[in-house]
Order: structure tokens, then C-alpha cells, then sequence
């Protein structure tokens, strides 16, 4: 039987005049791999942002986790990689290992040094992603490709339920897009993570994602695997 994890019950959100969604519902079950595709402006981030609550709906219900989203707060088990990543300072003298540990922060406590079970959580979070052997390098002498690894780590280190990642892929390069991909497909499969992904690549996504929402002019479709798009 599914278990959902995400709820999402006549869902709607506009920009002062602009309605960008209306009467939007979808059910993500636990082990989802979920794509999220649209033109530019259909409102792809403004529906990842609406159920991480960094925006709040005109109308509707969100649930996480069989919780409300307006009275959630288990954000531990919610785990989020942002555009913002995308654009992250390389010159910032942090190494990879310190990069991953930032998001420990809650749990080692102000002006305490990382315990070994702190260590060993980034390791294994560095390891899920293939970066554990550059825990002692500098973030900013990485690759493109390799920055959003350690940043997906970052993401998985409190072991979450759910990973949101809002278009991961922008800025590198084909080849690094494609193992960035099929990074994320393994994790889905062998850890049975839910994984919800704006994403523009089309193509990619609907060879590796289960479900596909797409946003656009005729409104909101739900895609399951054989629909075709």
C-alpha cells in the first residue's frame, strides 16, 4: 500500500494580480522520484517553495509527513538543495568536510566542536554521493559537478524523508548533469528516499523520475510512468 508524504489539496498561490496556480492536487508516496517541469515562469520553484513553506498558499492544504505544513516543524527529515547552491561563493576557505558538518549545526550546539558521530554522519553523507575522499579539500577548488555533490550530502546529512532540489543541474556541465542524475536515482532505489526535483531537462527526468508534474498554459497534469508527455 502507498504511503503518502506529501499532500497537496487545492492548492493555490498568485503573485499580487498574476495567478500562477489554481485548484492543484497530487498525492508524492513514500519512495517517489518525483520531476517537476514547466516553461520558464509556470511556477515550478513556487511550488517546491510552498511546500518547504517558504511561501504560503492563497488557498488550499499542504500536508508533510501527514503533518500541516502550518504547524510543521520537523525540518531534520526535510532535506533541500537550492538554486542558491548553484551560485555558492568558491573562493569561501571551507572544506568539503566543514561544508557537510554546517548542517550538523542544530545538533553539535553553538561553539562545540563536531563529536565522532558527527564525523562519521558526513562521511557516510560524502560516501552516498561518491565525494568521501575529498573530505579535506577546499569547496571552492572543486568542480561544478562535484560542488553540487557536496551540496546534495549537505542536504542528505540529517538523513531526511524527503530531499527537494530546485534545479540542480543548472551551470554544469552534460556530462557531470547525467551522473548527477543517475547519483540521484540510486539514492532514490537503494535508500528508498523521496525525491522531488524542479528540473528544465525534460528528457532526463522522465528516464529516471517515476512522476512528473508539469506545470504550464493548460494548467497542471500529474504523469505516471507510460503516460508519455
Amino acid at each position: 500500500m502507498n504511503e503518502s508524504v506529501i499532500s497537496v489539496r487545492n492548492l493555490r498561490f498568485a503573485y499580487e494580480d498574476k495567478l500562477v496556480m489554481d485548484k492543484v492536487n497530487f498525492d508524492i508516496n513514500k519512495g517517489d522520484f518525483v520531476g517537476i517541469i514547466g516553461p520558464n515562469g509556470s511556477g515550478k520553484s513556487t511550488l517546491l517553495k510552498l511546500m518547504l513553506k517558504i511561501l504560503e498558499p492563497q488557498g488550499g492544504e499542504i500536508a508533510l509527513l501527514n503533518q500541516s505544513i502550518r504547524q510543521f516543524t520537523d525540518w531534520a527529515h526535510i532535506g533541500y538543495v537550492s538554486q542558491k547552491a548553484n551560485a555558492f561563493n568558491g573562493s569561501f576557505p571551507a572544506t568539503v568536510e566543514e561544508v557537510v558538518g554546517s548542517n550538523l549545526y542544530s545538533q553539535i550546539g553553538p561553539f562545540r566542536f563536531p563529536k565522532r558521530e558527527h564525523k562519521l554522519q558526513v562521511y557516510e553523507a560524502l560516501k552516498k554521493v561518491g565525494m568521501e575522499a575529498y573530505k579535506d579539500r577546499l569547496i571552492g577548488n572543486l568542480s561544478g559537478g562535484q560542488q553540487q555533490r557536496v551540496f546534495i550530502a549537505s542536504a542528505l546529512v540529517s538523513q531526511p524523508q524527503i530531499l527537494f532540489l530546485d534545479e540542480p543541474t543548472v551551470g554544469i556541465d552534460a556530462k557531470s548533469e547525467e551522473q548527477l542524475y543517475c547519483l540521484l536515482a540510486k539514492i532514490n532505489q537503494e535508500y528508498g528516499l523521496t525525491i522531488v526535483m524542479v528540473t528544465h531537462d525534460v528528457g532526463a527526468v522522465t528516464v529516471h523520475a517515476n512522476r512528473v508534474l508539469c506545470l504550464g498554459e493548460e494548467g497542471f497534469v500529474d504523469h505516471l510512468p507510460g503516460d508519455g508527455l
